[in-house]
């Protein structure tokens, strides 16, 4: 495997600790000399610089006198929390740090690969899957907050008969919501990267930049559907009804 300049440094300074820990758990590395891979390089990338971003606007919040990064800032936080509301209705705004700091993170994620000598983490399953569990979790963790035990009582149907019918469906149903997740966010950012990279190497002065700039609307495009169908999932998960 190829390793990126920022992977090949994060395994020079990290490598060690990393194979030791991994030998700890049982899942020894397949390359000693290089266990950490360019997918989970990217996410530290993503992660340092979004820590970065929000230190800065932390640092510089301002009621008199707001800053550009401010304004970024809080249009972020009202176009979530907005969405939020009109989707799940009031109190939504609890879910708004979630919902926030998922789409940056994709946003971030799918826009880095544009970047030379760096590639998008969420070109890679493991992180469009890591990314879709870890929502599928939350909004049942909410429903069940929400609703208690009775939370459950929807995989069963509206009436009593229709229980055996029902309940492999709703968990069937469930399941395909993280694979669906996945597979849209995976597939679309790969296929952006690949068809980027091609174009790159067949014609590399002018025409390539229209394809760059396709990526950049498909990379904002599948960061705001996955927040949008994870809303969705929440709303679905606290509605009142059940």
């Amino acid at each position: 495997m190829h390793l990126l300049p920022f992977t090949h440094f994060l395994n020079n300074i990290l490598g060690g600790p990393v194979n030791e820990l991994l030998s700890a758990i049982g899942h020894p590395a397949h390359d000693p000399s290089a266990p950490i891979s360019n997918w989970f390089a990217m996410e530290v990338l993503v992660v340092s610089g979004l820590i970065i971003f929000f230190a800065l606007v932390r640092s510089r919040l301002s009621v008199e006198n707001p800053g550009g990064v401010q304004h970024t800032a809080e249009m972020l936080n009202e176009f979530i929390s907005g969405q939020s509301e009109e989707i799940i209705g009031h109190h939504s705004e609890k879910f708004t740090p979630f919902l926030a700091t998922l789409f940056v993170f994709i946003l971030f994620a799918n826009l880095i690969g544009l970047i030379p000598t760096l590639e998008s983490p969420t070109a890679n399953p493991a992180v469009p899957l890591g990314l879709a569990l870890v929502t599928w979790f939350y909004y049942h963790i909410q429903g069940v907050k929400k609703q208690g035990l009775a939370y459950f009582k929807h995989f069963l149907g509206p009436v009593w008969w229709l229980a055996p019918l029902m309940l492999p469906i709703e968990i069937v149903s469930h399941m395909a919501r993280a694979m669906s997740l996945t597979i849209r966010l995976y597939a679309n950012i790969f296929a952006g990267d690949m068809v980027t990279l091609v174009f790159f190497s067949l014609i590399p002065i002018g025409v390539p930049v229209i394809f760059l700039m396709l990526h950049v609307g498909v990379s904002m495009l599948q960061a705001y559907i996955f927040v949008l169908l994870a809303t969705v999932y929440l709303a679905g998960a606290v509605a009142e009804e059940h």
